[in-house]
Formats: C-alpha cells, structure tokens, sequence
C-alpha cells in the first residue's frame, strides 16, 4: 500500500517540480519531512484551482486550519498529506501556528482583490513562502531552532515575488492581479489593460522594479549566509532557479502576458545539482 510520504511526494513531483528536484539534493534522512511540508505547501496553494467559486474553497483552507489547530477531524486518516504533514509536525516539533498562518494567507488566492502595497505583498510572501524555507531549515536541523529567520525571510520574497511574475499570465486571464496598487501607481499602469492582455511600456516599468526588488532580497540572502548552519543549507536550492528565471523574464522580446518564464527539466535538473554544494555563495 502507497504511504502518506509517497503519496505526498508523488504530488509534490505533480505540482512543484522545483522543490521536488532541490529536495533530491537533501540528506535522504530528512526527504520525507521535507516532502510532507512541500506538498502541504501545493495543497492549500491550489486549492482555487480546485473549486468553483471562493467559500468552498474557505472551507477547504478553514478543514486545514481546524486540523492544525486541534480540531478533530474524522477525515485526516482519508488525506494522506495531512498524515504525512502530522507526522512531520511530530518528528521535529514544528510549530502549528506559523502553518496555520501560511493557509489563512491563502485566502488572499481566493478573490481578485487587488494587493494593496508592495508592504503588504511582502507579508503575504512572508507568511506562505518564507515561513516554508523556515520549516525546511527546522527539518534539515533536526528539530532545533536554526537561527535562520533573516536568511528565510528575503529568501522567500525573493522565490515567491519571481513565482508570480512567471504567473502573470494566468492570473490576468482570471482578472486576479498580485503586482501592487502602490508600485502600480508610480508607474502609471492600469491593471485593466494587464488583464485585456495588453502589454504596455508601464507594465514593463512595474515588472522592473519588481525584478530589482527580487535582486535586492537575493543580496540580503547572501549577506545573512553566515547565520544559516550548513546542515540547512539545502532549504535554499530553490533560490538557484530565480536568476535564471528572471533573465528569462528579462529577455528581447519576452512577453510577460503571453509567455510563461520556463526552464527545462534538464536545465533545472543542472543547475540544482551545480549548486548543491553551497548554494548561497551562488545564487
């Protein structure tokens, strides 16, 4: 019979190439943890594309919030990712809290309401990416406090900022717009012609300083290396993906309504792997 860790990883491998491929590359005695925590991470990151309108989705994210919070579930032994995510939760002590925070966050997918400021942005990547790459260090630290909430934090800006940029595209066929009202607005853009799909000198100017911004938790990663213990190290491989990426955003001739920024497997696989030995010296 398939385990709740195989199942997880096999959905994970479904949904999140990049994280499955960078957790390959982690101490095998920490795979499964690692797995668990990232496919409950594409668990609650999909769930509007699983319903077809916003309460039931509030209800799904609401089915999570209540399991982490100790509400009992009669259906936890049916979800072999909440089992899988239970177990790791036991292992390494991890804190409930900052998971439940990270799926109340995720309301915010559920609507097209538009992102407030770029501060605002920063605390939704805060809460669902950055706390993810803290939870990865607490697995690759066994359970121990890493020290590594600086070093995750910009490193999760960094991931989840370049993410939606490579999303664009789909979020603007669906009316839904992360780029803030605040950078928005220096920039003269108006989200309507985003999502008529008219790509305009301004959105350029938006995507820009969202790049630059992308660049400028990149360096503050780099700068806070010192205080990751090397065990945790691998918790950052994703990061080797995003300069790629946004050289790829960046391009002649790249439409970022029309064009999905991608990599091959092949050259995901590579660059990984080039960087396994310690990646914050190169992202």
């Amino acid at each position: 019979m398939t385990s709740d860790f195989e199942h997880a990883t096999a959905l994970l491998r479904q949904y999140d190439m990049d994280r499955y491929l960078s957790t390959l590359l982690a101490p095998e005695e920490h795979r499964s943890g690692l797995m668990a925590i990232y496919a409950f991470n594409s668990e609650i990151a999909r769930v509007r594309e699983v319903v077809s309108e916003p309460l039931p989705g509030e209800v799904r994210l609401q089915w999570w919030r209540d399991m982490l919070e100790g509400t009992e579930h009669g259906a936890i032994a049916s979800n072999p990712v909440a089992g899988a995510l239970l177990s790791t939760i036991d292992r390494y002590s991890m804190p409930k809290p900052a998971l439940a925070a990270a799926v109340a966050a995720r309301v915010f997918d559920l609507y097209n309401d538009p992102m407030p400021s770029l501060n605002d942005l920063e605390g939704y990547l805060g809460e669902t990416v950055s706390s993810l790459f803290q939870m990865s260090c607490l697995i690759l630290n066994n359970g121990e406090d890493p020290g590594t909430a600086t070093a995750a934090g910009h490193a999760g800006v960094a991931y989840g900022l370049t993410g939606l940029m490579r999303a664009l595209p789909w979020h603007a066929s669906r009316q839904q717009m992360y780029l803030p009202k605040d950078v928005q607005s220096r920039h003269g853009l108006d989200p309507e012609t985003v999502f008529r799909g008219e790509t305009t000198s301004e959105l350029h100017a938006v995507l820009k300083e969202m790049r630059d911004h992308v660049r400028h938790h990149l360096g503050r990663v780099r700068q806070a290396a010192s205080q990751v213990p090397e065990p945790c190290r691998p918790a950052f491989l994703p990061l080797a993906l995003v300069e790629p990426y946004l050289r790829k955003l960046e391009a002649t001739g790249f439409d970022p309504l029309k064009q999905v920024a991608e990599l091959s497997q092949l050259r995901r696989q590579w660059i990984l792997w080039r960087s396994s030995g310690d990646v914050l010296t190169k992202i």
